[in-house]
């Protein structure tokens, strides 16, 4: 008999992709991202600060790789040895994804390294990091993040007129993931007036979700037990706004005059999708969320609870109305919507930024190891 397709593979199903939100050296050796390839259908992985920040420090898998590089650096930094770890870990990554890439005609097959997030507020730098970071990859299929902060707007949209894949990230509110999505839009079309390919540059916007939630219902919380029908709905209605928004931009009308040059719609990427509240189901965020020409980036416990006993079906354009009245009441009762998605943008940032230096201060720590051990040997 045949082997039973597994939940996370059925996504595809109703067009949804199937992104890996992880990232570890020990996946890219053992098979097991083959594995995910060939039984999920994974089609792309994203990877963040605390991941990097998790899989470096959490193990010796990459020890070997910092000897290597403490032996060919006179002046071993732990900004520059970072990002030699994550690119070798993004090419392989991406090299195991290149046929995902290719059979997708380029929609898929991605892998995302993000810039340095202390950068997030520097639209300069940034651009020049994410130039330099793409150079170094030097895949078709590496994506570079970008934090989709007041400053990464044109970033996003430099990037996109120079040809690098895109994925915007750190999304809450549905105004910003607007702005984002015409920043990707005006990036193609500055491509297409200057009569270069537009086929092969592909964007995701990633709109976050139980971050959102779990910040309404402790305001939710604080007004009492009339509005707790609302709690654990707001993210999941404010993303299928989003998606209204994303019919709109990308629709056969509007966005017509660029497809027809080959150019892909920017998808919406569900992000932040494990449960952080045990009362709601863990697989919530990925059930409630399925529709055509999405993505899910999942992280691993969700991604095991899916397959154990989650559901593929087409539900992200079901209650659209009921969303909007999700929204508009949560608002009614209070919750000032728009200062909370502006806290929540700059705690992602920092959130990131604390992993981020954290990791640096211990790579750091490591490299002065391994450097007074190698001296050592040498006495």
């Amino acid at each position: 008999m045949p082997n039973k397709k597994s939940s996370l593979s059925q996504l595809h199903t109703f067009g949804q992709s199937f992104w890996y939100d992880n990232i570890q050296r020990v996946m890219l050796n053992n098979g097991e991202l083959q594995s995910m390839i060939d039984n999920d259908d994974l089609r792309g992985i994203t990877s963040n600060p605390s991941i990097f920040e998790k899989a470096i420090t959490g193990s010796s898998d990459y020890d070997a790789s910092l000897n290597q590089y403490i032996q060919n650096n006179s002046s071993p930094n732990g900004r520059e040895a970072f990002f030699n770890l994550a690119i070798e870990d993004i090419q392989a990554a991406s090299d195991l994804l290149l046929p995902v890439y290719n059979s997708s005609q380029y929609k898929d097959g991605y892998v995302s390294l993000e810039v340095s997030p202390d950068l997030a507020n520097d639209t300069e730098a940034s651009i020049k990091e994410a130039h330099d970071l793409f150079l170094k990859i030097n895949r078709p299929n590496a994506m570079i993040k970008i934090p989709a902060t007041k400053e990464g707007i044109p970033v996003v949209e430099q990037l996109i007129a120079d040809g690098i894949n895109v994925n915007a990230t750190l999304l809450f509110s549905v105004e910003r993931y607007v702005e984002v999505a015409q920043a990707y839009i005006n990036g193609i079309e500055q491509r297409k007036a200057r009569n270069l390919p537009v086929n092969n540059v592909a964007s995701v916007a990633s709109f976050f979700i139980s971050r959102v939630d779990s910040s309404v219902d402790e305001k939710l919380d604080k007004i009492g037990n009339e509005v707790s029908d609302l709690k654990g709905q707001f993210a999941i209605a404010n993303a299928k706004l989003a998606y209204l928004e994303y019919q709109q931009l990308f629709g056969p009308d509007s966005f017509r005059h660029l497809s027809s040059a080959g150019a892909m719609p920017q998808r919406l990427l569900w992000a932040s999708t494990g449960v952080k509240n045990p009362a709601y189901s863990d697989v919530m965020y990925i059930e409630k969320l399925i529709g055509d020409n999405t993505v899910n980036t999942i992280p691993p416990a969700t991604a095991a609870a899916f397959n154990d006993h989650g559901a593929a079906a087409n539900t992200l354009e079901m209650d659209t109305q009921k969303a909007e009245e999700i929204v508009s009441s949560v608002k009614k009762h209070g919750v000032d919507i728009d200062s909370m998605m502006h806290k929540l943008e700059v705690d992602g940032v920092d959130i990131f930024g604390k992993s981020f230096s954290n990791l640096l201060k211990l790579i750091d720590k490591k490299l002065r190891s391994m450097g007074d051990s190698n001296s050592s040997n040498v006495a």
